[in-house]
């Protein structure tokens, strides 16, 4: 998929329509970076992670109706959990491949923070047991921000 930036209207991914031809490379795609095979893939893993990477060398972070949007989706909570399946199996093949974590990357609006999964999933391997809001969250979400904006930069 090409991902546009267009400034008045953010990031376009693909048309919908168009992608309901392409479901068993999809599917492909989705097993091959450690998606759960029970679910039927919403998103294109490698292209949930070309979205990151683009916003990441801007050195930006993606809210997560920004992210739902550049794949033509609305925000649901059904479609949030496939968006959020997606992100950890982005974060797992990057992890293996030595870099650093993507999903950090996809905030919410309100706080630009990322959301509970995030929190769940990842706050303890970096030692951070406190809230998941507040200075010290802010805090650690903005270093792993950085070591994936400096790292995607130079690349």
């Amino acid at each position: 998929m090409r991902i546009v930036r267009n400034v008045r209207e953010g990031w376009r991914g693909v048309n919908p329509r168009r992608a309901a031809g392409r479901a068993p490379a999809l599917r492909a795609s989705w097993l091959a970076l450690g998606g759960d095979a029970t679910l039927p893939p919403m998103f294109d893993v490698s292209e949930v992670r070309a979205l990151l990477i683009a916003a990441a060398r801007e050195g930006r972070a993606v809210s997560y109706v920004e992210g739902l949007a550049a794949f033509g989706h609305r925000f649901t909570r059904p479609k949030m959990r496939a968006f959020c399946k997606a992100l950890d199996a982005v974060d797992q093949a990057g992890a293996a491949a030595g870099e650093p974590e993507l999903a950090v990357l996809v905030v919410r609006e309100s706080d630009g923070l990322p959301g509970q999964g995030w929190w769940v999933g990842s706050s303890l391997r970096y030692g951070h047991e406190g809230d998941w809001t507040g200075p010290e969250a802010k805090a650690l979400v903005r270093e792993l921000q950085g070591r994936a904006f400096d790292y995607w930069r130079d690349e």
